[in-house]
């Protein structure tokens, strides 16, 4: 028996009431904001996403997506932006090795790992070029365990982290010797991050205003949580600086992007002024 034929959905159309409905129902999962200046980019992803779910129009994809959780993370997939290289703001992972890692050796000694968090790592460029730099250029490397712990709230991107793919562009900001040391010659023009390096990250899937529900989200001595903030307003802002203390170590230290100042969102966090660059820092 071959069953009933599948109704077409007709052509999406998304109302303005439609786009607010779908905005608030995403900002309250997610902590992302879309304005009005994003009514293109979000209106053709979820007609797309109607389309290939075979919902009929906007509602009956609305009702689904609440309730089925794996269209819920295609479409936070699809949703959300990863354009990143390797090496961005490569200040910050010079003010790692130099100031941020030497200062929590000096007061913790070998106790224990040193944690650090990318948040979100996106398609993998960031937690690598931790680890790239970390071998190249912190001389305590040797001393220290070191733990790297990379998140992003979108599978796909994850899943592309994991098998550490990256074509020239986004390895253009890399020495040739680091790029020789570290990857293998894919073919096609892509080279691979070695086994040892992909093995030694941790990534998982997590939202970060649900990681202070995750005991595994804890006593991270630095995090790298950069151009993220930029998606929230105001009151989702204060949620994840909350959140992110939550996860920080006492001393502990925060990397924002250059566009952004923990100043200007939370109290939390002592501003912390080094020759490489400005960071932030959860007292003691």
């Amino acid at each position: 028996m071959s069953g009933l034929p599948r109704r077409e959905a007709p052509v999406a159309e998304i109302t303005q009431d439609d786009f607010q409905r779908f905005c608030e129902f995403f900002y309250r999962r997610t902590g992302i904001q879309f304005g009005a200046n994003k009514r293109y980019f979000v209106d053709k992803r979820v007609i797309d996403r109607i389309r290939l779910s075979g919902c009929y129009g906007f509602r009956d994809y609305f009702e689904f997506v609440k309730r089925d959780s794996g269209e819920y993370q295609t479409l936070v997939n699809a949703m959300t932006v990863n354009e990143t290289y390797f090496y961005r703001e490569v200040y910050q992972l010079e003010c790692l090795v130099k100031s941020i890692l030497p200062e929590l050796a000096k007061a913790r000694g070998s106790r224990r790992a040193m944690r650090i968090w990318s948040m979100p790592c996106s398609t993998g460029e960031e937690p690598y070029s931790i680890a790239f730099y970390l071998l190249e250029h912190f001389a305590g490397i040797d001393e220290f365990e070191v733990e790297i712990v990379a998140s992003d709230i979108d599978t796909v991107a994850l899943d592309k982290a994991r098998a550490g793919l990256y074509n020239s562009r986004s390895l253009q900001y890399v020495p040739t010797a680091t790029i020789n040391r570290f990857t293998t010659d894919a073919g096609g023009g892509e080279r691979r991050v070695i086994d040892a390096l992909r093995d030694s990250i941790k990534f998982t899937n997590v939202n970060l205003l649900d990681a202070v529900d995750d005991g595994a989200y804890r006593t991270f001595d630095v995090v790298f949580c950069r151009n993220l903030l930029i998606y929230f307003d105001d009151v989702s802002r204060r949620e994840a600086a909350a959140a992110l203390f939550t996860t920080m170590s006492p001393g502990g230290f925060i990397c924002l992007g250059h566009s952004e100042s923990m100043s200007r969102i939370s109290s939390l966090f002592e501003c912390r002024k080094f020759p490489e660059g400005i960071v932030y820092q959860k007292p003691f």
